[in-house]
């Protein structure tokens, strides 16, 4: 099981829509649940760091590795052979502190561009499909 945290609004229509569309292809362990707060929220729940040993957290930050399709598909199949749940977190506006990039077990670029929130909840979600699909031989990605 994936979980996502993802700090700011609830996600607007279209990032709603488009999300629930991978979502109806993701398969266990794949699948995803969603857990959205305030941005202010989020920063008190990390500050705390509820997280166990058995999580693997990825942290969603543009000063994090920059990694391919295939890499965060054998990320993620290693994190499922070890037992551990995934949590991804996804900040608002205004990202994350060093002290939480500092805990998670990966921090993940999609680039050194900054994108907004929204976009980047779809496009975790699309490459969470997408690693699925690289792990089981589908036909989705292509190289």
């Amino acid at each position: 099981m994936i979980k996502i945290i993802a700090g700011g609004k609830k996600n607007v229509d279209w990032c709603a829509e488009a999300c629930t569309e991978y979502e109806k292809r993701l398969r266990k362990p794949y699948d995803i649940t969603w857990q959205v707060m305030d941005e202010e929220k989020l920063r008190h729940f990390l500050a705390d760091w509820p997280f166990e040993a058995s999580d693997f957290v990825i942290c969603l930050d543009e000063r994090g590795e920059n990694i391919s399709s295939d890499e965060y598909s054998r990320l993620l199949e290693k994190a499922f052979v070890d037992g551990k749940e995934v949590i991804i977190l996804i900040g608002g506006a205004y990202g994350f502190d060093d002290q939480t990039r500092e805990k998670a077990d990966f921090v993940w670029s999609f680039s050194k561009l900054v994108f907004p929130h929204m976009l980047a909840r779809l496009m975790a979600v699309e490459q969470t499909y997408r690693a699925m699909q690289i792990a089981r031989g589908g036909a989705y990605h292509h190289e």
